[in-house]
This record gives structure tokens, sequence and C-alpha cells, in this order.
């Protein structure tokens, strides 16, 4: 086979693939938002948080997702990153709910939005949750997503207190 031939023949895989990729689906990203943060356990040092997060699938297509990565901000400050490994199903424009636990220490998070909040309620409090969803499939495999919105801090709170009595 000559050289010329060959250089065709690449050159028209690489077409082909270049327009097979155009016209797979365009994912968009999803829409995360925290739906309660629940303190676990706590003392000075360090604290658990159990943090309800929902999904909505902006996409016609079902999404498979094998774990998340994540960054949560509360009033611009650092609240906790990690991953979870914890997979779920995202129905076609559907949603979906999941539980994180997350670890936090008092300087670096609770004790700066406590501080922040000036001795007033945890109520309506900002924040930005940030990250990749991480794909079971596909030629895509991680999804970028990006929100904000308010949290309240004092349901759970009372939740908490009407256990103790």
């Amino acid at each position: 086979m000559s050289w010329v031939r060959v250089r065709v023949l690449l050159l028209a895989l690489l077409v082909a693939v270049a327009g097979c990729a155009s016209f797979g689906p365009k994912l968009q990203s999803p829409q995360l938002s925290l739906v309660a943060i629940q303190i676990l356990s706590g003392d000075m040092f360090a604290q658990r948080f159990k943090v309800r997060v929902k999904v909505e699938n902006p996409n016609d297509l079902e999404v498979a997702v094998s774990g998340i990565e994540y960054k949560i901000f509360l009033m611009g400050d650092s609240f906790a990153e990690g991953a979870s490994d914890q997979g779920f199903v995202l129905p076609a424009k559907g949603e979906a709910e999941f539980d994180m636990t997350v670890n936090t220490n008092f300087v670096s998070s609770l004790g700066r939005l406590v501080s922040r909040m000036g001795g007033g309620k945890l109520e309506n409090v900002e924040y930005e949750i940030a990250g990749t969803l991480r794909l079971q499939k596909g030629l895509m495999r991680t999804i970028p997503f990006s929100h904000s919105g308010t949290v309240n801090f004092v349901k759970q709170l009372e939740k908490l207190e009407g256990k103790a009595k």
C-alpha cells in the first residue's frame, strides 16, 4: 500500500470519527442543590454532617452516575470537600436525592460561619456546591456542575433538639 493511500485512509478515518462524535448527545450539566444539612456529631475540633443533595437532570437521557467530587461553600467560605462513590441513576428530565456524610473542622468551617452570622440564626445561609459527576458509561465520563442557593440550619437543629427531649 502506498503512503498516499495510507494518508488518505487515515484522513478519512479521522473525519469519520469526528463526524460521529458531533452527532452524539450533548449532555447539559445537572443542577445540584442542598436540601438539608444535619449535624451528626461534633466537638470543638471536628464535626460530621449529613448533607442531603437533590440532583435535577435537564437531559432527555437517563444518566447513570458512579460518583461525585464536590466542594461546598457556606457564605463564601469553604465548608467541605471530598468525593462520594455512591452511585445513582438520574431519570431523563427527572431528579434524584442522596445523602453524603462530610467531615469538617471547627476552625476552618463552622466557627467562621457562626462568627459571620453575628450571633444570628443560621437561616437562609448562602451556599455554593460545585464539582463533577463521574458517569458509569459513555464517551463523556464526567459532567461539571455548579449551583448556589440558600439552606436552613434552624430546621435541622430544631429536629435534633426535638429528638433529644
